[in-house]
């Protein structure tokens, strides 16, 4: 008797199709403004600190409290545009970043947005030796798709580019077939710049506390995606052995099955 070939899918967390994630640059002292904003919808960032920079920025020793919740990240000790400088002194503005930031928060700080947008294939090359799992790009890719190279990762737009036009489109996403995600950049000083903090409080309000998504720092959309390529299927697609500590979510004819972490799991 011929066996019918299952439709199994990987969704996000809670069985979500869609995902959404912000990441700011610099560590001003506007992130804190930015911060009680995001808290107020439900929304999570990704905040790139240059510790070896002190103007209008946080304390070291604040800045566990001011980001709790959210995720901090590299963005080289003193932002230099890298591609011009030797790989010894990149490698050092990398490390010494991540050291002063991890002695700050207290956990493995993994994640780089590239300085001034500079980056080149050495570079690149580079940072999975220096524990680095992911680095954003300059740009707005204007879609909603999954990261083909984490190291080259371009959000869907910064915040000044088409945000409530996308976010609007983001939200009438519904076929789920697909994993959609979301990512927002910029720099939060850019707000009281422009005088434009009504902007991202109206995107929060338009795209916060929808139960069809999932709010997410850059780092565990990262670490969720691992998660679901290091799933073990038997050939038959009967069952499932998941050997992250990490849940997660399948879609399994038209079911949702959560695997948990160490286990094996029936599909």
């Amino acid at each position: 008797m011929e066996k019918k070939l299952r439709n199994i899918y990987k969704c996000f967390p809670g069985g979500k199709h869609k995902a959404l994630t912000m990441s700011y640059d610099d560590g001003l002292m506007e992130d804190a403004r930015l911060i009680s904003i995001f808290n107020e919808y439900g929304i999570k960032g990704t905040f790139h600190l240059n510790s070896g920079l002190h103007e209008n920025r946080f304390p070291l020793d604040e800045i566990a409290k001011i980001y709790a919740g959210h995720e901090v990240a590299c963005h080289t000790l003193t932002h230099p545009t890298i591609e011009r400088c030797p790989i010894e002194q990149v490698a050092k503005q990398i490390l010494l970043d991540r050291e002063n930031l991890e002695k700050a928060v207290g956990y493995p700080v993994r994640g780089l947005s590239y300085p001034n947008g500079s980056y080149s294939q050495q570079i690149k090359a580079l940072l999975p030796l220096l524990g680095i799992r992911y680095s954003r790009v300059v740009g707005s890719s204007e879609n909603f798709s999954l990261p083909k190279d984490p190291y080259e990762w371009k959000a869907t737009c910064h915040h000044g580019h088409r945000l409530i036009e996308l976010g609007e489109q983001f939200c009438g996403l519904y076929k789920r077939q697909y994993l959609y995600l979301m990512y927002v950049w910029g720099h939060s000083y850019e707000f009281s710049r422009d005088n434009s903090w009504g902007l991202i409080e109206d995107f929060c309000k338009l795209a916060g506390k929808k139960e069809d998504t999932w709010y997410a720092t850059n780092i565990e959309i990262m670490d969720y995606l691992d998660a679901c390529d290091a799933l073990r299927y038997s050939a038959d697609g009967t069952f499932v052995f998941n050997p992250s500590f990490l849940s997660v979510w399948l879609e399994v004819d038209g079911k949702i099955i959560e695997a948990k972490g160490g286990e094996k799991t029936e599909l």
